[in-house]
């Protein structure tokens, strides 16, 4: 006996409405049970109650029930989304499987067929139903799109010792062609295609997103069903070697991906079917957060092809003052700027620059970003006692020419590098301050004698990075107050240059904007500023000092960057609102 049938002998549903229902089911392709939920004549709960004591079968409610015990083939099995049908797992080697309407009979002797097993019905609200059933087709679907993995794309365990070739054996083969595995793996090489920074994947009460670091702005990718959080996680965090149990503190890893990209151009200037192996580092970071736990991954691209200083966007004369400094002897060179604002690369531009054979060059990291061969890295683990400060002690006894430190945190490792600088050694490092001026009084605050601070630091360069205009920018005029207020001078304003706004194309995605470039400040340690530092001078002091040394500002060289065309006004005073 048919639902509507029963609904009618039970004087549930008067005939004539019942008529009407099932005309418009047939009008509109749908079921019959939709039209009666649909329309209001009986509400989900209704209906399921009756049902389930029309037919004898147990009433479940689905907001009640655990997913995470139903078996992933299970969930993934389309069979099940075609009939309406709902798999809840198996009890004593027979199927349970929920239904709003036991008198589809079709499919669940379709179901029964298909896998062999005996199958128990239980019966669920229609709403609640329907939720579950596209949430798992949506799951299905958008796991099967990602398609096969192929085979120059495989994800690896990371070991910093291990060969490439070695680490591609490790790899778990037996699941690389799980659905959410080769989700997982769409997700990280389009990353690496887009040009993304990081990658983060975030879980909340009723969905789950994928967004990346496009040119510094967070892009909503993916929303993939909020029922593979934990597997996703589950498979980054054992390719990043960590503990895939525990789920209540934060945890740092790191993976790898190799991925084959063509070797060179042809003669036509397309890519060459050639391939060469690349590998990508990712760095891992877990967050237990309420709805689960938060992902970020940062694109560690070891690549050397982008360490030219004429690529970071110098300004002719900063980048006379760098190439000068970074030949002296001894003292030390500072990189200042946010997270993500591109020190590393300069630091490592610096390195490459050095990089010759009769100089011994040592780095401490946390963790190594770019892998340079001819220098010799190290990662600091605080954990095992590998501290930024006890790494540049091991550098001292070992006759090092040029010192990088990863950032200065504390006062420890900053006397050790202005020591190291004070006798003989050249010493690179980063610092987070707003600009130059302000990284002095960081360090005299962090209690590091003046003295020390005068004689040592030979110049500080702080960055930002803005994103750079597209090739499809336009022209536009801006109003002479606008521009004032933003820092330009009377005199520059004489019509002999343009600004630019962004427009959008194919290219840049409709942003208008497709890399970024650096904007700094390049600020030599002059005479004149050991004696404000020696007298304990302020910020503010030495910020008047650089001035009249003639150091432009990041404001001033972002507005450098506004008359050439590289980057919009916006963009500018968004990077370097100060």
């Amino acid at each position: 006996m048919t639902l509507g049938l029963a609904l009618a002998q039970s004087r549930r549903i008067a005939p004539a409405l019942l008529a009407q229902l099932e005309q418009a089911a047939r009008e509109k392709k749908s079921q019959l049970i939709d039209e009666i939920v649909g329309s209001g004549t009986m509400s989900a709960r209704d209906l399921a109650t009756f049902a389930a004591d029309k037919y004898q079968l147990p009433l479940l409610d689905l907001s009640q029930f655990n997913f995470a015990t139903v078996p992933p083939a299970l969930v993934g099995n389309r069979e099940f989304h075609a009939h309406r049908l709902l798999p809840l797992g198996r009890r004593d080697n027979r199927l349970v499987v929920a239904t709003s309407d036991p008198s589809n009979q079709a499919g669940l002797d379709a179901i029964r067929q298909k896998l062999n097993l005996p199958v128990d019905a239980v019966v669920v609200e229609h709403d609640k139903l329907l939720k579950h059933v596209r949430s798992a087709g949506e799951e299905s679907s958008t796991l099967r799109a990602a398609g096969p993995v192929a085979a120059e794309h495989k994800l690896i365990e990371y070991d910093p010792v291990a060969s490439a070739g070695a680490q591609r054996n490790k790899a778990p083969n037996d699941i690389d062609d799980a659905p959410v595995v080769r989700f997982l793996h769409k997700l990280l090489t389009e990353a690496f295609h887009r040009g993304a920074s990081d990658l983060h994947f975030e879980p909340f009460e009723t969905f789950y997103r994928v967004r990346f670091r496009v040119d510094g702005v967070l892009l909503e990718v993916a929303r993939p069903p909020l029922d593979i959080r934990d597997k996703i996680a589950t498979r980054i965090k054992v390719l990043s070697r960590l503990d895939i149990s525990e789920k209540r503190v934060p945890q740092d890893g790191r993976m790898k991906l190799l991925i084959a990209l063509p070797k060179e151009k042809d003669k036509d200037g397309k890519d060459s079917k050639e391939t060469v192996e690349k590998a990508i580092d990712f760095r891992v970071s877990t967050l237990p957060t309420l709805f689960g736990e938060k992902i970020v991954m940062r694109i560690l691209d070891s690549s050397t092809d982008k360490l030219d200083i004429d690529r970071l966007g110098y300004e002719p004369a900063q980048k006379a003052l760098l190439l000068e400094t970074i030949k002296r002897p001894y003292g030390m060179i500072l990189v200042t700027g946010p997270t993500g604002s591109g020190k590393t690369v300069s630091l490592y531009t610096f390195l490459n620059l050095l990089n010759q054979g009769d100089i011994n060059i040592s780095t401490a990291e946390d963790p190594a970003e770019i892998q340079l061969p001819g220098i010799n890295q190290v990662n600091v683990n605080e954990k095992a006692g590998l501290t930024f400060a006890a790494a540049l002690r091991s550098f001292l006894r070992q006759d090092p020419d040029v010192i990088m430190v990863g950032e200065i945190r504390d006062l420890e490792t900053a006397d050790i590098a202005i020591k190291a600088a004070q006798t003989g050694h050249l010493v690179l490092s980063t610092l987070h301050t707003n600009d130059a001026p302000t990284t002095l009084t960081r360090l005299m605050n962090m209690g590091v004698a003046p003295f020390n601070i005068a004689s040592s630091v030979l110049l500080i360069t702080a960055q930002r990075l803005a994103r750079r205009l597209c090739n499809c920018k336009r022209p536009g005029a801006l109003a002479r107050d606008v521009l004032l207020d933003a820092g330009f001078h009377e005199s520059e304003l004489d019509g002999s240059w343009q600004p630019y706004h962004p427009a959008g194309c194919e290219r840049c995605s409709g942003s208008g904007y497709k890399g970024r470039c650096g904007i700094y400040q390049v600020m030599p340690i002059s005479e004149a500023m050991q004696q404000i530092i020696l007298s304990h001078g302020t910020a503010l002091q030495i910020a008047e000092q650089a001035r009249r040394d003639g150091v432009l500002s990041l404001r001033e060289a972002g507005l450098l960057k506004v008359k050439q065309g590289v980057t919009s006004l916006e963009e500018v005073l968004a990077t370097t609102n100060m």
